[in-house]
């Protein structure tokens, strides 16, 4: 009986150990995903229906069918998220050099006067800003979090996601050569 009680009793002993080694096992593996790379069951589907709120002209909703007939740029960003604020230069850049509509989708931002008055003090990239205060495209988009951007051909069809801040880098890899083979350039 004392052995059993032995075993028994060092097996307990080693369970916080076990425990802390399979943690450790899956944060490292955590640590290897790439959260950009994230693969979108949106790609290749069209881009959901919404009537949302715009923001600049809040009397007017815009909806999907304002959206199709060329290549956009749909880029998911919000006033309470730093990374959204350290892309927001590239995104000035991008809106003054390359000739596709930038849309912006404010997510889950509840006061309509801090976004604002967030693009009266930084500039606004944006051709048409979406509302989306309750998230309900973000999540129909599979949105992780801000910022996240989406590379829409002319039929509405998502082409492109990219979780995370869009740079020069990011732009010229994943998105250039995808719009020249949606616009039929070499």
């Amino acid at each position: 009986m004392s052995l059993v009680s032995a075993v028994v009793r060092r097996g307990l002993l080693a369970l916080p150990l076990l425990l802390v080694f399979t943690l450790g096992f899956f944060l490292y593996q955590g640590l290897q995903l790439q959260p950009d790379e994230l693969e979108s069951a949106l790609e290749g589907q069209p881009l959901p229906n919404f009537n949302l709120e715009n923001l600049l002209h809040p009397q007017h909703y815009i909806e999907r069918n304002d959206l199709l007939g060329q290549i956009i740029i749909l880029n998911v960003w919000a006033t309470w998220c730093p990374a959204c604020r350290y892309e927001h230069s590239f995104l000035m850049q991008l809106a003054r050099e390359q000739p596709w509509p930038l849309i912006g989708l404010n997510y889950r931002d509840p006061d309509r006067e801090q976004v604002l008055a967030a693009l009266s003090s930084q500039g606004n990239p944006f051709d048409k800003i979406i509302v989306d205060r309750e998230g309900k495209l973000g999540l129909d988009l599979g949105v992780y979090g801000a910022p996240e951007t989406f590379l829409i051909d002319q039929q509405g069809i998502v082409r492109l996601r990219h979780a995370g801040i869009l740079n020069q880098a990011i732009w010229t890899t994943k998105f250039v050569p995808l719009i020249q083979q949606l616009e039929g350039q070499p």
